[in-house]
């Protein structure tokens, strides 16, 4: 099979070609021309970091400035055993989950110390370089470069062995180092840079190690306002799972010489990143950049005003072809999540069946002969290794085909079973699932995966018994309208869920009205589609099998039409508000 899947998709910004500069030494050389070129005798050149940014990498090219002054952040903050004990309450004992942190980065610094050095920096004469984690706090900036550092590869650092921000955990438990960045480093790293993301002069990109690209400011936001009246996509990533499967391997045209994937996020503006074309180079920044720069234009009114700067619905994929079953799980509910972690919102779901094997089949809500003490006195022997859980005692087992949609409110049991391709259609907090059962497997990291069985237990909807899934969670498949054209049919959520799904077959074109709401899409039949704007406000967008696409809802109206003769079909997300 030969994929047409893109893996690194892209956005072209208009008004700015050529105006990238790639590598250390043009970069530097280009800092050092602002510098002389100012006039100025004392300047001072402030390099503002995301954690998680290779210092050593970006102090060793700064040498080439040959500064009279360079202030590392580094020794502004805390020590690790002071952090360690402000910071207890929200990072918990917890591998997985701790609660939110709310604060500010000053929090985590000596402000003494701050003080200090914003009182040297006054007095400092000549070049000086602030460089760090919170450098905007010190000293007012004649220039000021931001670097910017995507998720997925703050990730992939921890497992290579890079600590937490300021701390030396370099061998701890790699869930232990996510936990720290999802619920307090992010956080306050977010927070932070938006206080002056209209000032900064300079965007860095340093994800790939010794070949940074740097783009002026203006351009950065520039391209970002495209976008947000554009149909995009994020850039997806992969990695393996103790129960991955190979379908992705072929459709999404990935390695085949490694061992699964398992999972896919493509279409997760928490954790993907976006790529911004300036014709001699791209630079990649979070996702999370556009939602914060632009929450209204891509999210629309309502929604932001419900959510905030946050994305609400997330597009990912669960590969168990050839693989495994997924771990048997719940997810909080709202009142649950809120306060025990400091969530203002939960992870409905539901699981869009892309493809599957004959076998395939989805566990989902109780049994009529579930009993609750029961139930949970064997699923906590199992974890202690003396007995197999009885799934289908307990569970129901769904036969799952091709185009099926099993619906999943928060605390409903649930879990695909092997040989089933998922597109999971869910809310945002990805990182709060409740293992009940593991099916006694070992993680790749040789360790037993978290179980949580006292939060399981207390979240459980015990009245979600089989024929009230059958009725409400199985195929609730309504058509909406049908003419010669397309097809539309409403496939979930659950009104417990705030996200509504739309399905459309098209032989011809459909116009779609994005009412406000952000629209998150999927093609889920069909070699490929155009996105096309009715009045001609962006250019044609093609988009191919399986990939997931967001339209903001700054667009207003879209057409999806097949690019070449056939059906297609798509699958389509946005927030319930009173006028969707």
């Amino acid at each position: 099979m030969i994929s047409n899947y893109e893996k690194h998709p892209f956005t072209t910004v208009k008004g700015w070609e050529d105006t990238a500069i790639c590598g250390y030494q043009d970069i530097m050389q280009t800092l050092k021309k602002h510098y002389e070129q100012s006039g100025k005798t004392d300047y001072c050149m402030v390099f503002d970091t995301y954690p998680g940014v290779d210092d050593k990498e970006v102090l060793r090219a700064i040498t080439y400035l040959n500064p009279d002054c360079i202030i590392d952040m580094r020794q502004v903050f805390q020590s690790e055993e002071v952090l360690a004990e402000r910071l207890k309450y929200h990072l918990t004992d917890d591998r997985v989950f701790g609660k939110m942190y709310f604060g500010q980065l000053e929090d985590l610094m000596n402000l003494q110390m701050l003080e200090q050095i914003k009182n040297q920096i006054k007095q400092q004469k000549g070049l000086t370089v602030i460089y760090g984690f919170g450098a905007y706090l010190v000293a007012r900036a004649d220039i000021l470069i931001y670097l910017d550092l995507a998720r997925w590869e703050i990730q992939l650092r921890y497992r290579k062995g890079m600590p937490n921000y300021h701390c030396s955990n370099t061998q701890e438990d790699v869930l232990r180092k996510y936990k720290r960045a999802f619920f307090i480093e992010w956080r306050i790293a977010d927070k932070h840079k938006m206080q002056f993301f209209d000032q900064i002069d300079y965007f860095l990109d340093t994800n790939q190690k010794d070949c940074p690209k740097m783009v002026p400011g203006n351009a950065v936001r520039d391209g970002l306002c495209q976008m947000a009246q554009q149909p995009f996509r994020t850039v997806p990533y992969f990695d393996p799972g103790v129960w991955g499967g190979q379908w992705m391997k072929d459709v999404c045209g990935l390695d085949k010489n490694e061992k699964n994937f398992a999972w896919s996020f493509d279409g997760v503006p928490e954790e993907n990143s976006i790529l911004l074309d300036f014709g001699n180079g791209r630079i990649e920044l979070p996702a999370m950049d556009l939602v914060l720069y632009q929450p209204k234009k891509l999210l629309g009114q309502q929604v932001f005003a419900r959510f905030g700067a946050e994305f609400p619905i997330r597009f990912d994929f669960l590969d168990t072809i050839g693989g495994q079953n997924l771990s048997l799980q719940v997810h909080p509910l709202t009142e649950y999540i809120r306060k025990q972690f400091g969530m203002s919102y939960t992870q409905d779901e539901s699981y869009y069946i892309l493809d599957a094997k004959e076998d395939a089949y989805v566990y989902l809500g109780l049994t009529d002969q579930a009993d609750p003490q029961e139930m949970f006195e064997e699923l906590e022997r199992a974890n202690r290794g003396e007995c197999t859980f009885d799934a289908e005692k307990y569970i129901n087992r769904f036969p799952a085909k091709k185009h099926d949609h099993f619906l999943i409110p928060a605390g409903t049991c649930h879990c695909s079973g092997s040989n089933a391709m998922v597109l999971e259609i869910s809310a945002t907090p990805y990182i709060f699932t409740f293992k009940l059962w593991d099916w006694s497997r070992l993680g790749l990291d040789g360790k037993p995966r978290p179980v949580h069985l006292e939060h399981g237990k207390q979240v459980i909807q015990w009245d979600r018994r089989t024929d009230w899934v059958k009725k409400n969670l199985v195929n609730a498949i309504d058509i909406i309208e049908e003419n010669k054209a397309y097809r539309e049919e409403h496939t979930g959520l659950h009104e417990l869920e705030f996200i509504e799904t739309r399905r459309y077959w098209i032989e011809d074109r459909v116009v779609i009205q994005t009412q406000d709401t952000v629209n998150m899409l999927n093609l889920i039949e069909g070699e490929s589609a155009v996105i096309e704007s009715p009045c001609g406000a962006f250019e044609p967008f093609i988009v191919h099998y399986a990939e997931t696409f967001i339209v903001p809802a700054g667009v207003k109206e879209y057409c999806i039409r097949p690019e070449k003769e056939g059906k297609i079909g798509v699958i389509r997300a946005y927030v319930r508000t009173p006028r969707a």
